[in-house]
């Protein structure tokens, strides 16, 4: 009954979303998975480039948002801005790129106003 004591949900549009059992939100589930997987994929990427400093520091970011629980829909999409236009045009980061989207996307949009 009090499983999920201690636990914040996810802030956002979170109509309809169901936890996975353990009262984590199957969204910061889905974007620490993303993350991790996309750290990991740049972390590969042999060939330097400019703004990889600012892709890893961002990811980083998402990463401490997803462990957290309950992150800020404005700050999630205001990292994947960075990521993506860091590491946009480096094609082998494209897939693990769109994963870390969709998971934001997960999160709809933030209310108006904010």
């Amino acid at each position: 009954m009090l499983r999920n004591a201690g636990r914040r949900p996810a802030t956002g549009s979170a109509r309809g979303v169901r936890d996975d059992g353990d009262g984590e939100d199957p969204r910061v589930t889905g974007l620490r998975t993303s993350v991790t997987r996309l750290r990991r994929e740049l972390a590969a990427y042999r060939v330097e480039f400019t703004d990889r400093g600012i892709a890893e520091d961002e990811l980083a970011a998402l990463a401490d948002m997803a462990d957290g629980g309950a992150p800020e829909i404005p700050r999630l999409r205001r990292s994947l801005l960075l990521v993506a236009s860091a590491i946009g045009s480096v094609s082998a980061l494209a897939p693990g790129l769109a994963e870390v989207r969709g998971a934001v996307e997960m999160f709809g949009t933030p209310p108006r106003g904010t």
